[in-house]
């Protein structure tokens, strides 16, 4: 028995790797609520294989958005949003399953590119000025369903729902709250999927468990960042972290088809 979990262990530069990419992912969660989980996975590349690093992700989100509801609590969820974006987030789950066994994921990740750099270039282009605008079924349908295609495809829900949510004009503490919530949601319904999809090996499986550690620690110290951030700086730095996800989602697309 001993010698069988010794084999098991992860080698120290996937754990180191993996601690590294959870940390982050928390982190994130903590600072901005969620939506951001894209940022890790490139880390997680270097270690593993896409899909073994989405079957070792899809558990932690769930630890990571527990934790998280400790601080994101009821006071600063939209519910007026949420009722219109939950609903759309679901079917679009259901929608990225499909996708994600049938179809071609690389197109999915091009669209959602080259979207998500054309809502940030405008922002940036426009001074970086906040100008609250009115909420919209339509708009947020939209956004919940092309949010759960793409968490459920590629980890990457964040970019449609900000698209949605920035232009609201909310105060950082809502903003943070509503969309933690919303990938809550989202994260405990894709669990099973993924793991359906990619059945983690025991090998896998230990390393999530020592990577669990690494997510309150996360989670707190982005939230004590939050906390610090002026309003300004907090939509700064999400429309910042909004091209660093659509560029990666736009490089894995293309790189899909050229590997092809």
């Amino acid at each position: 028995m001993t010698t069988s979990i010794i084999v098991d262990m992860p080698a120290p530069f996937v754990l180191a790797v993996a601690l590294a990419a959870v940390f982050l992912i928390a982190f994130m969660k903590g600072a901005f609520g969620g939506g951001f989980a894209i940022v890790g996975i490139p880390l997680l590349s270097l270690a593993m294989d896409p899909i073994a690093a989405g079957a070792l992700l899809a558990p932690l989100f769930v630890v990571m958005d527990i934790t998280a509801l400790r601080f994101w609590k009821p006071d600063t969820w939209s519910r007026t949003d949420l009722a219109m974006l939950l609903p759309a987030l679901v079917v679009g789950i259901g929608l990225g399953y499909f996708v994600l066994r049938d179809l071609d994921r690389h197109a999915v990740e091009i669209v959602m590119g080259v979207v998500t750099l054309v809502f940030a270039a405008l922002w940036f282009i426009g001074g970086g000025e906040i100008k609250p605008r009115p909420r919209s079924t339509i708009k947020a349908t939209f956004a919940g369903l092309s949010s759960g295609v793409t968490t459920m495809v590629a980890h990457s829900g964040g970019p449609p729902l900000a698209i949605y949510l920035l232009p609201l004009g909310m105060s950082k503490a809502l903003y943070a709250g509503t969309t933690s919530l919303f990938f809550t949601v989202g994260n405990l319904l894709k669990a099973g999927p993924w793991l359906v999809l990619a059945t983690p090996s025991r090998s896998l499986w230990i390393l999530m468990a020592l990577c669990v550690p690494a997510v309150p620690v996360g989670v707190w110290a982005g939230w004590r960042l939050h906390e610090r951030l002026d309003q300004r700086a907090l939509y700064r730095t999400c429309y910042a972290i909004l091209v660093v996800t659509a560029a990666k989602l736009l490089w894995d697309g293309l790189a899909g088809y050229i590997h092809l």
